[in-house]
């Protein structure tokens, strides 16, 4: 069970935006992440809890930040329900997607179980819900995968396999790179790995 810390910050100025401290591990129907959210100061700021099947389907999230609340889960399409600070209002939503997605490691991980990729195969396109930062306010977004190349690197504890994967983001033609070992990433835009208290996960095939 891959216990450990990353760092977050803004993509693009790298304004520090906080600290994810997870837990994470595969089971016998699938694959479950938790994670508590701290802010720059140290301040409690959310939390994740994403569950997802043997297929790397979303079957139960839970988020909350900033006193919102999100639940969802894989119902035609994508399907959630959205709380607001008070708990007197809840707003429903789906959309014909393939997955969840937002700031937390937990989407890219569960992404890849979900689209499988080989490497050197022509880029996969998928349809995303994210919810955004602060209020998990809820966007559709397009984006295509392809899995650039997979290398053994030795380590202590034995051979540890990273994935290089390239994103594009087709509304705005933007492009970046995620490094993936196992069930933990290593390194994605805005996401760093600052500590890891046991080895990755590997994923049966």
């Amino acid at each position: 069970m891959p216990r450990g810390r990353y760092s977050l910050h803004d993509p693009h100025d790298h304004t520090p935006l906080g600290e994810e401290h997870f837990h994470c591990a595969p089971g016998p129907s699938g694959w479950r992440y938790v994670s508590q959210i701290t802010t720059p100061a140290g301040d409690h700021h959310g939390s994740v809890d994403l569950a997802v099947d043997e297929l790397g389907r979303p079957i139960r999230l839970e988020l909350h930040a900033s006193s919102w609340q999100v639940r969802g889960a894989a119902l035609d399409g994508v399907t959630w329900v959205r709380t607001d600070p008070t708990g007197t209002h809840a707003t429903e939503g789906n959309v014909r997607a393939h997955a969840f997605t937002g700031t937390s490691p937990a989407f890219l991980i569960a992404l890849t179980r979900l689209l499988r990729l080989d490497p050197g195969a022509p880029e996969t396109r998928v349809r995303l819900v994210a919810f955004t930062d602060p209020v998990l306010a809820p966007l559709t977004v397009d984006q295509s995968w392809s899995l650039r190349k997979s290398e053994p690197h030795p380590t202590d504890d034995g051979v540890l396999t990273v994935d290089e994967y390239q994103v594009s983001t087709l509304d705005t033609g933007e492009r970046h790179t995620v490094h993936i070992a196992g069930d933990v990433v290593l390194a994605a835009p805005g996401i760093e790995l600052e500590e890891l208290d046991t080895p990755p996960s590997a994923f049966s095939a």
